[in-house]
């Protein structure tokens, strides 16, 4: 893994370690009747790794969502070093947030270089008639650019592929370079959905290194992940999301030891479960219909001709005469 430094966002005095840099209060993400994500709170500080795990369907990207301005939360606030975040994704990129996608959104028939080229644009100063006339501002803007994107492939090993097209990388080095291209835009805040998604155990190793670099040069991390060993290695602190409720968070001890956590990815229900109305109603009907047919069995024969689930041992017999095949058994 390189140890080059990247540039962190321009013109922005860093704040002190530990200091709230995304505060996102009340989240609540409705679709028609369907709530994907329910009053949801989270606070990411500088310098800080965070994990976001959950269920499949728990609203981990739909949240992410929120946060990034593809989508205007129905409920709630999401703040960025104090400021309300405007619901336009480019808007929030220029603020100082970048994210990366559980499936990749490279340009294919663009080269490597080029790729990452595009994620500074909301950093550039060159407007249409500049890029028009092609003079000495834009010719050095461009330049810049140029650079910058080179010394971000250096900094993800990607330098040698730099002329590269995108769709011709192995998989790997596509989130590789997608996460370069989210650099480029110079963020205080990267959020990851799925960034190990289909890589193999050394892939993921490699990924982590990159993750504790990216850290190391003054950028906060948010991650969605559902490799757990992954996950608990990396981060400072993980929220775990069960149908778009918090249900914990905590260090990686205190989440793993959660009988709740477990409940929810062994798909056991628990006490207070969002959804636990719905769960009782499907018992109280399935109750109805062993009830339905218990009455069904006792009309054919007396009601003390056979022992209830409760009163009957659980090594007794049958009572009735074994057939000829129970006898072949024996």
């Amino acid at each position: 893994m390189t140890t080059d430094t990247i540039t962190t966002p321009a013109g922005n005095t860093a704040p002190a370690p530990g200091t709230p840099l995304l505060q996102a209060g009340g989240v609540t993400m409705r679709f028609g009747g369907l709530t994907a994500v329910n009053n949801v709170d989270l606070t990411v500080n500088t310098g800080e790794i965070i994990g976001l795990i959950g269920p499949n369907g728990a609203g981990k990207t739909t949240f992410f969502n929120c946060l990034t301005g593809l989508y205007v939360p129905t409920e709630g606030t999401v703040r960025y070093q104090g400021n309300i975040l405007p619901a336009k994704p480019f808007k929030v990129t220029q603020a100082g947030i970048a994210r990366t996608f559980q499936n990749i959104r490279l340009f294919a028939n663009m080269t490597v270089l080029e790729n990452v080229i595009v994620g500074s644009h909301c950093r550039t100063k060159q407007g249409i008639l500049s890029a028009l006339l092609r003079g000495p501002g834009f010719r050095r803007t461009e330049r810049e650019s140029r650079d910058k994107a080179m010394e971000l492939l250096r900094f993800v090993g990607l330098d040698g592929k730099a002329e590269h097209l995108a769709r011709n990388l192995p998989y790997g080095e596509q989130r590789k370079l997608e996460i370069a291209r989210a650099l480029a835009s110079e963020p205080g805040l990267l959020l990851l959905d799925e960034p190990t998604a289909g890589m193999n155990p050394q892939e993921t190793r490699v990924t982590e290194e990159l993750i504790f670099a990216i850290r190391d040069q003054g950028i906060a991390i948010l991650v969605i992940e559902h490799d757990m060993r992954f996950i608990f290695n990396l981060c400072d602190r993980t929220a775990v999301l069960v149908q778009g409720q918090k249900l914990i968070e905590g260090d990686s001890a205190t989440v793993q030891s959660d009988e709740r956590v477990i409940a929810a990815y062994l798909g056991t229900p628990f006490e207070g479960a969002p959804g636990e109305e719905e769960a009782q109603e499907v018992q109280a009907a399935e109750a109805h219909a062993a009830e339905a047919a218990g009455a069904a069995d006792t009309a054919e024969e007396p009601a003390d001709a056979q022992p209830t689930a409760a009163q009957e041992p659980a090594d007794a017999q049958p009572t009735e005469a074994p057939t000829e095949s129970e006898e072949d058994a024996k």
